[in-house]
């Protein structure tokens, strides 16, 4: 699956934070970015057992909906002590409202129940682009790193104020967006979606 500059890509997300970074992302790039909430896309329900089946299930929705080509990023944050949890409930955590403040402050809890000193984390981003007939691509990167709290920083969003990534020192809620742009999870799916479709 091929795009060119002036192309329309509907972006099968919700997430306004989601939606602004992958706006940026492809920025360069001359593409049409249409988020889902913008053309009244309902959000599908997510069904699969993995980042990869969720991400190819909105993306193909958005595609037959919108008649263009859509992409979707299903990601989250994996928590070795919590056996890969939140994984991909990792919105479901922010409960109704999408208040992440919880859903770290939940992650802190658990972790503090289970006695764990073992903080790794990785955040996993998988990237589906599908077509309008169904055909459907997937693109998946990660980041390594630990969690700290209390949250820091306001940069980010989601999970970011408690992610530090390995060799960094802040988190993804203080380090200036360009700088996440270049080594985030996204970043690393995107480098392998761009390859196969600039």
């Amino acid at each position: 699956m091929k795009l060119k500059r002036g192309d329309t890509l509907v972006l099968a997300s919700h997430n306004p934070g989601k939606v602004r970074e992958i706006e940026e992302l492809l920025a360069p790039f001359g593409i049409v970015v249409k988020g889902a909430a913008a053309l009244g896309l309902p959000e599908p329900e997510e069904t699969g057992s993995t980042f990869a089946e969720n991400a190819a299930l909105k993306a193909r929705a958005a595609a037959h909906a919108s008649g263009h080509v859509a992409l979707s990023d299903d990601s989250g944050l994996a928590v070795a002590a919590l056996g890969g949890a939140p994984g991909i409930y990792s919105a479901r955590w922010a409960g109704p409202k999408k208040d992440f403040s919880t859903a770290m402050a939940r992650v802190e809890r658990e972790l503090d129940a289970n006695g764990a000193r073992d903080r790794s984390a990785k955040f996993i981003c998988a990237l589906a682009l599908s077509a309008p007939s169904g055909e459907t691509e997937i693109y998946q990167g990660e980041v390594h790193g630990h969690l700290e709290f209390p949250p820091r920083g306001t940069k980010g969003f989601g999970y970011d104020p408690i992610f530090i990534a390995d060799g960094m020192t802040e988190t993804f809620g203080e380090i200036e967006p360009p700088t996440k742009h270049g080594m985030s999870h996204r970043a690393r799916a995107f480098e392998k979606l761009m390859k196969a479709v600039f």
